[in-house]
């Protein structure tokens, strides 16, 4: 009877363990690898986002008959080919700024946001992070590796768009997976150009989102699963769920930002603006944006959202 319940014991351990590594295999890929993306995404891309904010296409279809609308690539300290967009301001300016898309997103996704910094008079570069749109990299790097990246951009956009006195002035602004990259950069030991932020709908950290994620998506509990999930991801990409924490880097932050979030966000859920607003010192601002759902603040409140960043911005950007 020992002898059995051994066994048995065994035999269960067994089966919890292979269910977990292949439960944990499935969900990075599932989460993190790059899918191959259509032929003409790009056009599609900017066909959505005209059809999503038709106040946009105007402006879109004056930069696109005047080749306004350029492209640039760089190689990454890594060796990697990365993509952004960019329009150059109506009058030389060092007033620029850097905006950063959401998950399985691309440059041409904050167009609508990039128009209101352009409106403002401002240089706009819009990066694909690593594994979106143009740039290389098969594995999403839910905005933590990716701060790297985009301190790269914003240094390459420095150069780019110096005003008489050698540097640009930039504000950071990102949207969902966009805004956690831009928390995570704002921790780092940013360079004086950078002025201050705005995150739009960013999570606490990986490891609260992608809880969330498991219960809302597979209907199965998160624990203990996601434990074996982030050692995989450790072990494969070198970060773990809870290292990459905007939540941490924030609370090194002590330039601006603007922290912006729907209250019926249901996907980045609405509670985690609040430990993100109360976690950065001053100076800091937050707006609500009562009921949008995710990333649609700007579409539902548009007037305010304008106002604010304009006001913001110049604020800190002169």
């Amino acid at each position: 009877m020992k002898k059995f319940l051994k066994v048995f014991v065994l035999a269960v351990l067994v089966i919890f363990v292979v269910a977990m590594v292949g439960g944990s295999i499935y969900m990075l890929n599932f989460s993190l690898s790059r899918k191959d993306e259509p032929k003409g995404k790009k056009s599609m891309s900017l066909a959505l986002r005209t059809r999503e904010y038709p106040d946009v296409k105007p402006w879109i279809d004056s930069l696109l008959s005047i080749h306004a609308l350029r492209d640039t690539f760089i190689i990454m300290p890594n060796g990697e080919r990365n993509h952004a967009l960019f329009v150059w301001a109506p009058r030389k300016t060092g007033k620029t700024a850097i905006l950063v898309h959401g998950y399985k997103d691309r440059a041409e996704g904050m167009l609508n946001f990039a128009m209101i910094y352009a409106k403002m008079g401002y240089n706009v570069l819009l990066p694909d992070l690593h594994a979106h749109g143009e740039s290389e990299g098969q594995d999403i790097q839910m905005g933590w590796k990716d701060r790297k990246d985009v301190l790269h951009w914003c240094a390459v956009a420095d150069s780019m768009f110096a005003d008489s006195t050698g540097h640009s002035r930039q504000v950071l602004h990102g949207v969902s997976m966009g805004a956690a990259t831009v928390m995570c950069v704002s921790g780092e030991n940013t360079p004086a150009y950078i002025k201050c932020f705005v995150e739009d709908c960013g999570y606490t950290n990986v490891w609260d989102e992608f809880k969330h994620e498991v219960v809302q998506m597979f209907g199965i509990p998160a624990f203990p699963l996601i434990y074996f999930t982030s050692a995989y991801c450790k072990l494969r990409y070198g970060w773990s769920f809870g290292e990459a924490s905007p939540l941490k880097q924030v609370a090194k932050c002590h330039k601006p930002m603007l922290f912006i979030h729907g209250d019926n966000d249901t996907f980045v859920p609405s509670w985690m603006v609040h430990p993100l607003y109360a976690a950065k010192p001053q100076p800091k601002e937050l707006y609500i944006g009562h009921g949008s759902e995710h990333a649609q603040t700007y579409r539902d409140h548009k007037a305010e959202y304008v106002a604010l960043v304009h006001r913001f911005a110049g604020k800190y950007i002169k």
